[in-house]
């Protein structure tokens, strides 16, 4: 699991606003990590903010940001009528649905996106690492890392790095 985000603990600004984070997107390993990605576990709503930001890119802002790694996995109990190409909708519960998208992965790494859904596999150690890129930036509201009521949870400390403003921290979750 990887997370971009701000100094005071959002990865989104209000109304799920991404703006605050994605201009240092090109400051990361964003390009190592999908490389090492072989699926997406996303959430709906992660889901559907990522298709409204895509639809609103120009060309030249999608350069490079778009992940084109592996099968992309949405957990919902909600899916859409219309298929999506490329999406498969999951309404399995978490457990399920995070073997699915690993069988997928072929190997590779599992990446899971959304508040949510991120904050129900840690509660159920589903975890194995969390890489949060912290910003220079002070978003003041928005979505949180993580929910209130996650409970703690262990990290060790594996590595961490800066490059240019941003500072990369990467932990193993204890189990």
């Amino acid at each position: 699991m990887n997370r971009a985000m701000s100094l005071d603990g959002f990865i989104a600004g209000p109304g799920d606003a991404m703006d605050g984070v994605l201009e240092y997107r090109t400051e990361t390993a964003f390009t190592e990590v999908m490389q090492a990605t072989g699926a997406m576990l996303v959430g709906r709503n992660t889901h559907e903010v990522g298709k409204r930001m895509s639809a609103e890119r120009t060309d030249h802002e999608a350069e490079g940001t778009d992940y084109d790694g592996g099968p992309v996995f949405v957990l919902t109990h909600r899916p859409p009528d219309e298929p999506e190409p490329g999406v498969t909708f999951l309404t399995c519960d978490l457990e399920e649905a995070v073997a699915t998208a690993r069988a997928a992965a072929g190997g590779k790494n599992l990446e899971i996106l959304g508040a949510d859904v991120a904050g129900q596999c840690l509660q159920r150690g589903l975890v194995d690492e969390i890489l949060v890129y912290v910003l220079p930036v002070l978003l003041g509201n928005g979505v949180r890392f993580s929910a209130s009521g996650l409970g703690r949870i262990g990290l060790e400390p594996i590595s961490n790095t800066q490059s240019g403003p941003v500072t990369t921290l990467r932990f193993r979750v204890q189990k």
